[in-house]
Order: structure tokens, then sequence, then C-alpha cells
């Protein structure tokens, strides 16, 4: 028979990258893992895992093989949910892939509130830009901010976003503020690379959308190096209220162009519509929802726009 024990311990292992890690996850002595990994290498007749007095690897096959049992576990655990009721209470462990800057200024700053509202349930949270898969990668759900591309997955709207034209006092008084979104031409540019289009800026005019496409000496993936060089006065940053918001209102920053602001974009939710929708899941979100809401309180003592 499949050694469905063996193929939990060893996805623990593949998971935590190391056998103390899984070990302690799962419960068991280090000795028990080890013994679990090298009967099912036996069994298999492969090798799964590189083992080095330093690290821990997975082979090629072992690679394989891992994406493959972490299906058939989180399948295991929905089917044990269902059976049990469990969904009647969150528990177990919630997988959330964020992006970098928003989990550390929002997520970070409510996530205590929920977990000691939920003291079964463990997170698990990735911080990164990248656009993950989450059913690949084994995430529960991730918060998306902008244009859904995948039709696969279900979204909940959990605020909106604001985007802001925004550089440091010094640099406006150096350069002038714009007038109109064509003066950007003029301006140096601090470019975010991960947006689909980089250089392309949009605006909302009296007769409709204004693109320019804008021209920097500055290109980053990462949002907090732009921001701290646009506070630094190295040029015109166009982000996320949620981001430079606390430079607004410290006065680090100033916003332009109040009259032709960019088009407002979307904060979301989403989760694998594939999958049944978890308690897990569900309590995070309803409580993501209420932390943020329709006006966000980062968008609060701010000069708003009209919405889009």
């Amino acid at each position: 028979m499949t050694d469905l024990a063996g193929i939990a311990v060893f996805t623990e292992v593949a998971r935590l990258g190391g056998f103390t890690a899984a070990a302690q996850s799962l419960g068991l002595s280090k000795s028990t893992v080890s013994k679990q990994i090298a009967r099912l290498e036996d069994r298999l007749d492969v090798k799964l895992l590189h083992r080095t007095t330093r690290r821990l690897s997975l082979t090629e096959v072992g690679q394989a093989y891992f994406e493959r049992c972490r299906r058939i576990i989180e399948e295991a655990e929905e089917a044990e949910q269902a059976v049990t009721h469990l969904h009647a209470e969150p528990r177990g462990t919630l997988r959330v892939n964020v992006p970098m800057s928003f989990g550390i200024l929002h997520v970070a700053e409510v996530l205590p509130a929920f977990m000691a509202q939920y003291p079964d349930l463990s997170v698990d949270l990735e911080l990164n830009d990248r656009r993950v898969d989450l059913v690949d990668e084994g995430f529960d759900m991730a918060i998306r901010i902008g244009k859904l591309s995948d039709s696969t997955l279900v979204a909940r709207r959990l605020a909106p976003c604001r985007i802001a034209v925004v550089a440091s006092p010094d640099y406006w008084t150096k350069h002038g503020k714009p007038a109109h979104p064509e003066d950007l031409k003029h301006h140096r540019s601090l470019i975010y690379t991960l947006r689909s289009r980089p250089t392309e800026m949009q605006f909302r005019g009296p007769d409709g959308l204004i693109s320019v496409n804008g021209t920097g000496r500055l290109r980053a993936n990462n949002g907090n190096l732009l921001l701290t060089a646009a506070k630094a006065g190295t040029g015109v940053y166009i982000c996320p209220t949620f981001f430079c918001g606390p430079g607004l209102k410290d006065g680090s920053l100033e916003e332009a162009l109040i009259d032709y602001p960019p088009p407002e974009t979307t904060v979301y939710a989403v989760w694998p519509q594939s999958r049944h929708l978890s308690a897990k899941v569900r309590a995070f979100v309803d409580f993501l929802v209420d932390a943020f809401g329709p006006e966000p309180y980062w968008d609060r003592g701010l000069t708003l726009p009209p919405p889009t």
C-alpha cells in the first residue's frame, strides 16, 4: 500500500527544508523523521533528498514527487474537514502570498488581532511581488493589487487603491510641479519594473484617459527603494497611497496633478475556484474586509479625488 505516513513526513521535510523543523512541526523525534524518509526512499528505490552537514535539498525526482505529494496532503486535509465538520471553526495552517510592501505596512498591522481571534490557526505568510501560482505552489490564497488576469481564481474586493504622483518638496522646488500629465515628460520618473508597462503612466482628464511615457535614470523592482529615492529628491514616483500616504502626511512627500489623478485600482483577496472555500480562508478574507473596508484607514486625512 502507499505509505501515506511517509508521504506526510516527506512533504513537511521538503516544505520546511530540514528534518529538525519537520520533526517540530509534526510532533515527532528527528530520528523518527529520518527513518520515515529512509523507508520511503527504500520503497521507491530513488533518492529524494540531497543531504550534507550544512543543508538539505530536493533531488530532481524529489522535487517532482514533492509537487504531487503536496497536492495529496491538501486533498486529504480537505476530505477530513468535510467529514469531521472542521469548517465550523478555522484551524490548521493558512498559507498566504502577499505583495511585499502591502504586507509589511498593512497586513502586519492587522495580523496579530486576527491570530488572537483564532488561536487554533497558524499563518504561513510569504511576502514577495512575484505573481505566484496558488495551486502549484500550495497557497490557500493571496492578496493582489490591480487588474486580475487569472480567470481560474475567485476574487473578493478588500479595499480601493488610489494612486498618487509624488516627489519631495525639494524636487518640486527645483523642477516645478507639472500642470498637466504631458509635463512629466520633462521630469525624472522613478520606474517600478514589475508593472506590466513600467514606463506608461495613465491619468484621468476631463476628456478621458491620458497616457504618457515616462523616462528616468532609476528603475527598480522594489517600491521601498523607489519611495526612499523619491523622498531624497531623486525623481517623481507614481505609487499607491497605502504606500506613500505616511510621507504625504508628514511632509516628506508632496502630491502633484491632483486634478489629473491616475485611475484607481483595487486590493483583492484571491483563491483557487477549484477548491472548497475553507473556514480559514473565509475567516481571513472577512477579517481583512472589516479591517480595510471601502474607506481604508491609510487614506484618512488625505485629499482624495472622486472615485473612478
